[in-house]
Parts: structure tokens; sequence; C-alpha cells
């Protein structure tokens, strides 16, 4: 049998998710992500590794534009086939790659202009690297999965889409090739999230495969329990509140901003926190956070508890959802503390970067970081410490307060992953550690060769591997 797997991204980094497998009578993608560290970005405007003609599929993950963010310069270029994708991931896909488009657009225009006042010149051109009208090609391709039931993806590929509990409409993929009447079955883990959360149901556990893809975000820690977290995220309300400052919170518009809805809904009918405002200013999490209401069958028990009672976690007394750039900005000129929401979640663009230019030289407020901060972002270099950073062409020096919960990310941790690999019943030829930083990737590794006496490697950009 001949398969080939090539690591196309996520390749001892975290960002740029893409595996090509070639089989005898196929050539498909699982995700088709788009590269966010600063010194990767130009691997985006690279010509793909494959002609896009020639791919029969795309597997998609989830919605997360490092997943899928891709796909409208893929399409651009030539690929016709399918995008498969469950329903909540291919409908909330369609706002983030969309959404996208219009940023890539917009900061394109905001740099030329920045350029020309400025009198330089740079390596290259002002455009964007696909517009939101290229992300509306992608859409007609969409092929709707259901989990758990397997579906041919080609003449010699079936896959199976099984809930990953990371984000809404999250999933691990399985993979069968099968020839002469031999089958290989491939397990990608795509991103998972952890056990005992809100919102979400558990992942779900794969219990044989001859080889296994599985992330390491976070594969060097544990986290810290949720509900320990929780109370963390309101003392820091509570303090910063006191010093009469705003909490301002970079956010991924899918999952990471509906949890803090949750959360913050439930700490002000406890009263932990006081009534405040609370803006989410993130047009495209305003109608992801819709599109949650539409899958109650996605919602772990408490949350469904929650629908089924006619109330919901996303709603609430002084909760403000502002998509019109009009009232984004008028967030700027509230005089009570009040609590921001907005995207993007690595600071790499959006409206967060208008609040933190009002908020990050204020002593009394408070910058709240919630997610994975890729290396070379403007969130990794303030969480890294940095005393001044560059926001819209312009320094500010950091004189807020820089506070880090990684106990919200949607990523499993280190037991967790262990936990999801527990599920196998069979010892797999190799397991590829992917979408992790060097070090943490060799972190998993080593856990897993103790734990499991398992083969274990962490690919190279663009290695190729024979199964």
């Amino acid at each position: 049998m001949s398969i080939e797997i090539q690591f196309l991204g996520a390749a001892q980094n975290v960002t740029g998710s893409r595996y090509l497998l070639k089989t005898a009578q196929t050539r498909l993608l699982v995700d088709c992500g788009l590269y966010q560290e600063h010194r990767l970005q130009e691997r985006n405007w690279q010509p793909f590794d494959i002609s896009p003609e020639s791919l029969s599929a795309v597997l998609i993950s989830h919605a997360h534009i490092d997943h899928c963010g891709l796909l409208p310069k893929l399409v651009k270029d030539g690929f016709s086939g399918s995008v498969f994708a469950t329903e909540a991931t291919a409908e909330i896909a369609r706002i983030s790659l969309a959404d996208a488009g219009k940023l890539q657009e917009e900061d394109a225009a905001f740099k030329k202009k920045r350029h020309e006042h400025e009198g330089r010149k740079t390596r290259y051109p002002e455009i964007p690297l696909y517009t939101a009208e290229d992300a509306k090609a992608v859409f007609p391709l969409f092929n709707i999965v259901e989990y758990s039931r397997e579906i041919p993806v080609s003449a010699d590929v079936t896959a199976t889409f099984h809930n990953a509990g990371h984000v809404f409409g999250s999933a691990s993929i399985e993979l069968r090739v099968t020839e002469n009447n031999q089958h290989t079955v491939i397990a990608f883990s795509g991103d998972l999230g952890n056990w005992n959360r809100p919102i979400l149901k558990n992942p779900d556990l794969i219990d044989q495969a001859d080889y296994i893809v599985i992330e390491s975000t976070y594969g060097d820690r544990t986290h810290e329990d949720i509900n320990e977290a929780s109370l963390k995220l309101a003392d820091i309300i509570n303090q910063t509140i006191q010093r009469g400052g705003n909490i301002v919170i970079p956010s991924f518009a899918l999952e990471r901003t509906q949890d803090l809805l949750y959360f913050l809904n439930r700490f002000m009918s406890e009263s932990k926190i006081p009534r405040l405002k609370v803006f989410v200013d993130s047009p495209m999490a305003i109608s992801i956070t819709k599109i949650f209401t539409k899958y109650p069958e996605l919602y772990d028990r408490e949350t469904a508890g929650w629908v089924k009672n006619g109330s919901s976690p996303f709603e609430f007394e002084g909760l403000y959802f502002t998509n019109k750039a009009a009232d984004s900005k008028a967030i700027l000129s509230e005089k009570a503390p009040c609590i921001i929401i907005a995207g993007s979640g690595m600071c790499t663009g959006g409206r967060i970067k208008h609040h933190l230019v009002n908020n990050i030289s204020r002593p009394e407020s408070t910058i709240l970081f919630v997610g994975f901060q890729a290396t070379g972002t403007l969130g990794r270099l303030i969480t890294d410490g940095a005393k001044e950073v560059r926001i819209l062409g312009q320094y500010y020096p950091v004189r807020a307060h820089i506070q880090g919960l990684r106990a919200f990310s949607a990523h499993a941790d280190q037991p967790t992953l262990l936990r999801w690999l527990r599920g196998f019943k069979n010892k797999p030829k190799r397991v590829f550690v992917t979408h992790g930083e060097p070090e943490t990737s060799e972190t998993l590794i080593k856990a897993i060769t103790e734990t499991f006496r398992w083969e274990a490697t962490a690919p190279e950009y663009q290695e190729k591997f024979n199964l």
C-alpha cells in the first residue's frame, strides 16, 4: 500500500495547520490554515506544494483561521473539490473567512497609506492575500458531515468525524485508506478540548489507528482547574474596577468569547462581581454567538439545561454587542470601568488594537489574555513582558497590568492529551506530534514514550513520511 503524508504547516510551530495525504488514487488536505506567527507569515504567500487542481478534497477540523484560513487562496489558485466539515464548522467558517478577507483588505489599505506617509517602501506590495469576495468562493464547496458517521471522500478513502470538544463544531478526523482489501487508519486529533468544561460536550475517543497525528499546543503543562481560574478572573475584574480601569480581553471570536460570557453571566448573578457594562466589540464574535443558539445538541448537560429553562448563558443585563464602527469608537469615551472583549485573540488585527492603544499605557487598566499567543504576535510580545510595543504604527509604553489565565484555553493540556491517547486500544506504528512550539512538542513526545512506549516524532516543515 502506497501512502504518503507531508506536513505543510503546524510542523514545529503552532499555526498554519495543513497536512497533505497522498494515496494511489487520491490527493487530499487535512486542514488548510493560515500562518499567524510573524516570522512565518511569508509562507502564506508562497505557491502551494501541490497543484490545487489535483486535490480531491479538503477536510477541515474546525473554523479557527489557523486551520481553515488559507482556503480562499486555495480556491483562487484552482481548487474546486469538496470541503468536508461539520455543519457548525461550515457555518462559522463562512463568517470567519469573510471576516479574514475583509481584515486583510483593510490592513493592506492601512499599511499602504501609512507607508506612503512615512515615505518608505516594503519588500512586498501592500495587497491582501485574498479578499472577502475571494472567501465567498469557498462557500459552495462545503460538504456537510455528521459526527460518528463514516463517509466516502474518494475511491480509496473514507472519513469519520468525531467530536473534539475544542470549539463549536470541532472534530478529530479518522481517515481509512483501502487498497487491495487492506486498510490503513490515520487519526488526526485536530485541536482537542478539555474534559468537564462549560458549554461543550467532552471529546470523543477513537479506539483504533495505525498512525496518529496529535496537537501539542499545551503539551508541556497542566492547566489550572477551571473553577479556580474563574475565581481568579473575578478577582482580576474586581481589582481593576477598584483602580478605576478597564478590563481589556483580546479574545478569539469562536468559543473563548462565549466561555467568557458564560462566566461573566454567572459571576454577576452570584454577585461575585458588580454589575458593569460588558462590550463584545467584534462583529464576527457577535455573529458566531448567534450560531451557538442554533445547535443545542452540541451543548453539555448544564448548558442544555439553561436553554431548556428558557435562558441563555450569552445574554444578561449590561451586555452590549457593538457591530458598527461608530459604536466601537463610542466605547473609548466610556467613563466608568467596563469589560471590553474584542478580536483578534493574538492582537494581530481587528478592533482590539484600538482598545490597546486606549488602555495599554494606563496603570489602572488590565489587559487580560485568555488564549495561546503565538511567537512573534503582538499578544506574545505583551505577555513576554515588553516594556514598549508598536500598535498601528506608533509605540506605546506598557503600563497596564498584564494578566494571563491559561485555564480558559480551549486546548487540551498534557494530561488531557494523554487521556485522549489512552482511548486507542492498539499500539500505533507512529505518533506524529504537531501544532506546538519545538520544546513543547518534545516534552509531549517524552511523555508519550514514557507512558505508552510508542514511537513518536515531531515532523519538520515539509517533511514527508511513507506510511
